[in-house]
């Protein structure tokens, strides 16, 4: 006897998983007439439930009838509008309204009388127009049915009529209380979203700042120096290749600035980083090409804790050799930076009268903007006139997060 050698079949086509963790996510995905239908359909069928009888909802105390054709009629007039109640809420209140009257009318106690608070939540909720209107018609036609009730003989004493319409006024209420919280979520995610963009629009306004006005204030002293070098060709090409040199590397800084607002910049492997302390050095020595004689003394050793500590440092002493330049060209500048082990201190002074060049002006922003940056890690900053002349920059950054 031969034992078969054939491997089990596979099947061509893969069994499709169902991801049950996916589903609640799929259903809030369909259409809101989709997502209330459900209630609709229950209320009907709970509607027929024998269990459910005598916990019927009606008013009017009229003689229970056995369901008919009209009785049909009133269910889906109760039940199905409750499908569009949030896409069409006056739709649905008044197929509701009237489902509910001729069930009261024609003494069909049924489980669907429900629908009519659940209506005036969701109307209160999502009804935008005519709510007023909307308030005083339903009023009168529920005078006009309590009216009817009584006629057609009703055991119903004035007080029940009182107590349903309270009842059903309080469903419109929990509507409307939804509708209010509703309105202030939205405001405050639009004062949320506000303060992001403004924030947002400052940063980027601040950084465009710090890296453009260095660069562009060096180039303009330069460009201006080169003036009076027309009779010396070594010493004006010297100074014209500093200017080129100087707007490449503003070019640089501005690349790398819009690296940074770019939302994948801190992807691994993008090469981007942001100045830090470490790079003062050559911050002072671009300044010094620039014609402006810099006195650059650092004390101790940057801690592994500083995080952006150093880069608030390194935009302090920028901002203040950039001012130099700008309103003290040619002037001694001492710039002294010491890292403490929970702080680090700057110093930036200019010697002399201040005297403006022909560089292009400030209107206070990268001092104002410094001010933020050491503020928001809990340290502080002053700039302001010398006793004998010049001006002074100080910065004491704590290299932890402020408490």
């Amino acid at each position: 006897m031969r034992r078969s050698t054939r491997r089990p079949r596979r099947d061509r086509y893969p069994r499709r998983v169902i991801d049950l963790r996916r589903l609640p996510a799929a259903w809030r995905r369909q259409d809101v007439t989709v997502r209330d239908l459900p209630f609709a359909l229950l209320l009907a069928v709970m509607s027929f439930l024998p269990v459910l009888r005598g916990h019927e909802t009606y008013v009017g105390e009229l003689p229970p009838r056995p369901f008919d054709a009209p009785a049909i009629l009133a269910l889906a007039l109760l039940c199905l509008p409750l499908a569009v109640r949030r896409r069409w809420p006056a739709a649905c209140l008044a197929l509701v309204s009237l489902g509910f009257a001729v069930a009261q009318l024609r003494g069909y106690q049924m489980v669907a009388g429900t629908a009519l608070p659940a209506a005036l939540v969701s109307s209160g909720a999502h009804l935008e127009r005519h709510r007023r209107l909307a308030l005083i018609v339903l009023s009168a036609a529920y005078a006009a049915l309590a009216i009817a009730l009584h006629l057609l003989g009703g055991a119903e004493r004035p007080d029940g009529y009182v107590v349903v319409y309270l009842a059903l006024a309080a469903a419109w209420g929990i509507g409307s209380w939804l509708r209010s919280g509703r309105a202030a979520e939205a405001e405050r995610r639009v004062r949320v979203a506000e303060a992001t963009r403004a924030a947002e629009r400052t940063r980027i306004a601040r950084e465009l700042h710090d890296v453009v006005a260095h660069h562009v204030t060096a180039m303009v002293v330069q460009a201006e120096a080169a003036r009076y070098l027309t009779a010396s060709p070594d010493r004006l090409d010297a100074t014209l290749n500093a200017v080129t040199g100087t707007g490449r590397r503003a070019i640089t800084d501005l690349r790398h600035l819009l690296d940074l607002l770019n939302p994948e910049h801190g992807a691994p492997g993008n090469g981007v980083r942001t100045p830090s302390a470490g790079d003062l050095g050559t911050l002072v020595e671009h300044t010094r090409q620039a014609g402006q004689p810099v006195e650059f003394t650092e004390e101790g050793e940057p801690s592994e804790s500083a995080g952006s500590a150093e880069f608030v440092a390194y935009r302090v002493v920028q901002e203040a050799l950039t001012n130099a330049l700008r309103y003290a060209h040619g002037n001694r500048t001492v710039t002294r930076v010491r890292y403490g082990e929970k702080e680090i201190t700057v110093q930036v002074g200019t010697d002399g009268p201040e005297r403006r060049t022909a560089s292009p002006g400030g209107g206070g922003r990268g001092l104002a903007g410094l001010r933020e940056r050491v503020d928001a890690l809990g340290g502080e900053f002053s700039a302001r006139p010398q006793a004998g002349g010049g001006f002074v920059v100080r910065a004491r950054i704590p290299t932890g997060s402020p408490s």
